[in-house]
């Protein structure tokens, strides 16, 4: 049976994404022909592809060098004492921790950081029943049925009154089906907004005049996954109520997590297909647990991933005393 002269979109597609990495034209022709092209129209094609893509590939070379600097930055990082685990801070001065933390994008847990704040002895689902439960929340519904439930968060979004919400969180046991997040703004109006003041933390280190658009409540059940994503801010991650798994990945890993749409990772980091994705081995998993009290400081750029492990209530922030707006 002769060998097929026409090639179909799907290895016209693979040949000039081969070009842009550089594969070698010969080889790309002998595979072709293994697969059952003729060796003529292969090699004519390739040789499109290689006009085509020239400047595509002139891009390709620059993203490999910065690929190139980044595992160099990973393989001097696993060098370094404590590379291994997440540093764990108690009374971290404000100079100490923005020269040392913030200024060089590496993470921190601060042991006591919501030590005598009110939000750590009062908050637990009932108080905010009781203190907030007439006031409309939106939240996100729907999600166990959709892969992407993240990408997809605006067809996700739901509103309900805050005590229907809490009892529908109590009684749910492990699910991931709904959950309040960051960016329904939950502590921007009504009685909510006055939880404002009970969750004021580390004044050292944030700016209080600037709270009220960088602070988020993130509120359900044991079970809830933030899957594998960076953030484009520094992000302080305090924890009130239950317990969460977190996992980071630095920064300069991102060549070996798949970043596939915005700033989402393709994996599960929770059970990685090395299969489809071998470069993810190469990615250093910082796991932890994440207890009431503690606070975490995420660098902008590190990937993460968080599983409550019990019903939780936590508190995001990004109003730093020190820019944290960074063009992407």
């Amino acid at each position: 049976m002769a060998n097929s002269t026409v090639i179909p979109p799907r290895w016209v597609g693979w040949i000039e994404e081969n070009r842009i990495l550089g594969i070698e034209e010969n080889q790309l022709v002998d595979i072709l022909v293994k697969n059952g092209f003729d060796r003529g129209a292969a090699r004519q094609q390739v040789s499109k592809a290689t006009l085509e893509t020239k400047g595509a590939a002139k891009v390709a070379q620059k993203l490999k060098k910065l690929e190139a600097m980044m595992a160099i930055y990973s393989e001097l990082w696993a060098h370094t004492k404590g590379a291994k685990a997440i540093e764990r801070r108690s009374n971290l001065e404000a100079e100490e921790f923005f020269r040392c933390y913030y200024s060089v994008n590496r993470p921190v847990v601060f042991q006591d950081g919501l030590r005598s704040y009110p939000a750590l002895a009062r908050w637990n689902p009932d108080y905010l029943k009781a203190r907030c439960g007439n006031e409309m929340v939106e939240v996100m519904a729907g999600r166990s049925a959709d892969q992407n439930y993240e990408i997809n968060s605006d067809q996700h979004k739901t509103r309900t009154r805050l005590h229907e919400f809490v009892d529908r969180v109590k009684q749910a046991g492990q699910t991931n089906d709904f959950y309040m997040v960051a960016n329904n703004r939950s502590l921007d109006s009504g009685s909510m907004k006055a939880l404002l003041d009970e969750a004021r933390v580390l004044e050292h280190i944030l700016d209080p005049a600037r709270a009220q658009s960088r602070m988020f409540l993130w509120f359900g059940p044991g079970g809830t996954v933030t899957p594998l994503h960076h953030d484009a801010m520094n992000i302080l991650l305090a924890q009130v109520f239950g317990r969460k798994s977190v996992t980071l990945i630095p920064s300069f890993q991102t060549p070996y997590v798949y970043n596939n749409i915005g700033v989402y990772s393709a994996v599960d980091c929770e059970k990685p297909d090395y299969n489809r994705f071998p470069l993810f081995e190469k990615a250093t998993m910082l796991k932890f647990l994440l207890e009431p009290g503690q606070v975490l400081f995420i660098p902008v750029g590190w990937w993460h991933h968080v599983r409550s492990l019990d019903v939780s209530i936590s508190v995001s922030f990004t109003n730093f005393r020190a820019a944290n707006d960074y063009p992407w």
